[in-house]
């Protein structure tokens, strides 16, 4: 398979078994504490009385995200010592060798993807297993999720058949234009205005 690639999540079909998020973590041998993927759990809603009854608008669905690979990374501009660089098939690689662990990539970043490894002081950050995409398989979140809620290919066909990733909890993709494309939840317009992330000491730790 050749770049540039996509990755496409279909909300709908997420459980928030967290599959994707262990495979990654197993893949990488990531230390504790240190997430490439996390999975994002959003939920809003409430109850409310109707007469002797109880109603609910009561949802949540799942969004699973890592590094998107944005044909303009932030991350690679603001990197003072040429740590992070992005490859002709769009993928962004961090070299911790030449990090000084400044953190710059990680406050640029609107999705949060690099992750700083306190014991190394450097950051980290997922290269979308560059080493099986080499071998011609699959990222290992992809090839992990028992719904298929993920998939992976590339660009031009990807961008045909899936939607822009856009709307809460993700940042304007006309900011770093990632290589991420979304079939959205059906839950996902109440959540612009009635939607939160129920899990933000996992994901944002």
């Amino acid at each position: 398979m050749t770049g540039p690639f996509v990755v496409h999540f279909d909300a709908s079909s997420c459980t928030g078994c967290k599959a994707c998020q262990a495979a990654c973590k197993d893949h990488n041998d990531l230390p504790a504490g240190i997430l490439w993927r996390r999975v994002y759990e959003v939920s809003g809603g409430g109850w409310a009385r109707a007469g002797a009854a109880w109603t609910h608008d009561v949802f949540a669905w799942n969004l699973s995200l890592s590094c998107n690979h944005c044909e303009r990374p932030v991350c690679a501009e603001v990197c003072p010592t040429g740590a992070v660089r992005q490859r002709e098939d769009g993928v962004v690689l961090l070299d911790s060798g030449k990090c000084m662990g400044c953190r710059y990539c990680e406050w640029a970043c609107p999705y949060g993807a690099p992750r700083f490894d306190t014991q190394r002081g450097v950051m980290t950050k997922c290269d979308l297993c560059a080493d099986r995409i080499e071998a011609g398989l699959s990222p290992s979140c992809v090839s992990a999720c028992p719904m298929r809620a993920l998939d992976f290919g590339p660009r031009l066909e990807m961008e045909r058949r899936y939607g822009e990733a856009a709307g809460f909890p993700l940042p304007d993709p006309r900011l770093t234009e990632p290589a991420l494309r979304l079939t959205p939840h059906p839950a996902a317009p109440r959540s612009e205005a009635d939607g939160e992330i129920a899990n933000v000491e996992e994901v944002e730790r």
